[in-house]
């Protein structure tokens, strides 16, 4: 019997010892076991590379409110304790001829408590107009309908608000919408989840990322430039093409149809009504209009913290959400050394405390690593202008879009592999009808001429490299070392920090939309403050014990740390059974053994 029983031990312990192997193959790997080697995961060739735009009456972006009802309701975060309410109300017009609407004569009004339907609080704030105008003939011009702006305040963190929005008088307000404030700045305390996506558009594929997005539940949305597109369309709309240029290579100006712009806000609308989001200028919300003026609809339609972080600028601006302090960059206004952006942001850096937002998080549209063949080394001008401020204060992750794609890299610097450097993450695959990028500057053929992917904003700063495997080369002849993982494919990204030193990263492919615990790449971020230098007066942060989670549903604190355990306790269990019956079993000399 006891033969029969340790037998039984025994076929356990190699059954628990393949168990903590597959569970241990399953865990998520963290920053600290990096640099990892290069992988590229190739398009799926059984997904298409783009779809087209949803027309203006689909039932997401047609108007579906009358008068001077609100509509396009979305918020963004002002400050730990306020929220920016915007919304539209009145019709847009669009043609040869436009008069714009007057913004006085409506109010901008938010009723807002803790309650349902009882709304303890009120604020005004201010409204507007802009108008998109082309000096050439047979272009329609647009003016947009009132667009509102409230700041609400005298919130507390962590609390659900119930609100409503519009004007009192007409009588004209929204329906009861409900959002929740972020937690207060602390290395204790963090978003539940925060949803980066960027490149978006109106497409079919958008509607996918949009709907996945909302599925994974986030607490705030970094938007990191390139909306609407609504420069794929002539003046007078019809259908969007992929590539402007390339379809109406005489036309006199860079086009736009603005009515895609209201379309989008009544897009998002259900979603950022409730969650806040923060957003930053992309090459696609230039669009150029009479007199030299840009940037018209992008700085109408949304508030931004500017004032609130000394910026006084919507293209460039920071915020705390918790213990994350987000920097919110600019890549189409100046960014050289000498210019107020980096002043402000060098200023911005050197007023944060890590010891109550260790994570610094910065977001801009165009990226500086990339290994695409698309907009490859496009802004390495604004590269070798900030990374050396960047890299002296620790920026921890840098999140950016432009290029149609996923690509997560190695900790980089100076394109060498540093264990300070930032994770750069590109996720410029929302969706939009440009379609996806599969072409990387490393294929065969496919690496772009020096005078290739010239920014629509500043300098051509292309480069040799001067040392490492690509040296005296344009392109490396590989994945470069400093590329871990890329793949064509749209999605969006979610990223939970769970304390002062480990954020998981989750890229969610929209493929997997309808795959449980289903993602395209995934892995833990972790600081490192006593190893990397900040120019900042940080106080460094003991690391705090975390559980490394794995999609196996097991928890260790290690990747051996699972098997480990399991075998440790199988070894302890056959101890004490040979100790307990000593004097059966099989012929054997008896030994004392004690169990501590």
């Amino acid at each position: 019997m006891l033969m029969e029983l340790y037998c039984s031990c025994i076929a356990s312990v190699i059954f628990l010892f393949l168990v903590g192997v597959a569970a241990n193959a399953q865990s998520i790997p963290t920053t600290l076991e990096g640099p990892f080697q290069p992988v590229t995961r190739s398009f799926d060739p059984s997904l298409r590379r783009g779809s087209d735009d949803l027309p203006m009456d689909h039932p997401r972006l047609k108007k579906n409110v009358t008068s001077m009802f609100p509509e396009q309701i979305a918020l963004a975060i002002s400050s730990p304790s306020s929220m920016w309410v915007s919304w539209v109300t009145g019709d847009a017009q669009i043609g040869l001829n436009v008069t714009p609407l007057d913004p006085s004569t409506v109010a901008s009004e938010v009723w807002y408590g803790k309650e349902s339907g009882k709304y303890l609080m009120k604020r005004k704030g201010l409204s507007m107009v802009y108008s998109q105008l082309y000096p050439f003939e047979g272009l329609w011009n647009y003016t947009s309908g009132i667009i509102h702006h409230v700041k609400i305040d005298g919130l507390e963190p962590g609390t659900k608000y119930y609100y409503k929005c519009g004007d009192s008088a007409f009588p004209a307000m929204s329906d009861e919408k409900v959002f929740e404030t972020m937690p207060l700045p602390g290395p204790d305390r963090y978003p539940r989840r925060i949803a980066v996506v960027g490149d978006l558009g109106l497409t079919s594929n958008s509607t996918t990322t949009i709907d996945h997005l909302t599925a994974n539940d986030p607490s705030m949305i970094l938007m990191i430039g390139d909306l609407a597109y609504a420069n794929q369309y002539r003046t007078t709309g019809g259908s969007a093409v992929s590539c402007f240029i390339c379809a109406f290579p005489n036309a006199p100006i860079r086009e736009s149809y603005q009515p895609r712009w209201d379309g989008w806000g009544r897009f998002m609308e259900p979603l950022i009504s409730r969650v806040p989001m923060m957003v930053i200028e992309g090459n696609h919300e230039i669009e150029p209009q009479v007199d030299g003026m840009t940037f018209k609809s992008y700085e109408a339609r949304f508030a931004v913290p500017s004032d609130e972080s000394g910026s006084n600028s919507n293209f460039f601006y920071s915020f705390d959400a918790g213990g994350v302090h987000f920097l919110m960059l600019g890549a189409y206004v100046d960014y050289n050394h000498t210019g107020a952006q980096y002043s402000w942001l060098k200023k911005d850096l050197q007023n944060v405390d890590r010891s109550v937002t260790p994570w610094v998080v910065a977001a801009w549209h165009s990226p500086w690593y990339n290994s695409y063949s698309s907009h490859y080394q496009e802004f390495e001008c604004m590269r070798q202008e900030m990374e050396a401020l960047l890299y002296r204060h620790a920026v921890d992750i840098v999140f950016s879009g432009h290029v149609h794609a996923y690509e997560r890299m190695n900790r980089v610097y100076n394109y060498t592999l540093d264990p300070c450097g930032p994770v750069h993450i590109t996720v410029g695959d929302g969706g939009n009808i440009e379609k996806v990028d599969v072409d990387h500057a490393d294929d065969p053929g496919k690496c772009p001429s020096s005078g290739d992917n010239i920014p629509e904003f500043g300098g051509l700063c292309h480069l040799n490299f001067s040392f490492g495997p690509a040296k005296g080369k344009f392109c490396w002849d590989r994945q470069p070392e400093w590329s871990a993982y890329r793949e064509s494919s749209f999605g969006h990204g979610i990223l939970e920090v769970v304390n002062s030193t480990y954020a998981l990263w989750t890229w969610h492919r929209n493929q997997d939309i309808y795959k449980e615990n289903s993602h395209g790449d995934q892995i833990y971020i972790v600081r490192q403050p006593q190893l990397c230098y900040t120019a900042s007066n940080e106080s460094l942060l003991m690391p705090s014990p975390v559980l490394i989670e794995t999609t196996g549903g097991f928890g260790a604190p290690s990747s051996g740390g699972f098997v480990f355990y399991l075998l440790f306790f199988a070894l302890m269990l056959l101890l004490l059974l040979w100790n307990k019956y000593p004097e059966r079993g099989v012929n054997r000399r008896r030994t004392n053994v004690r169990v501590f």
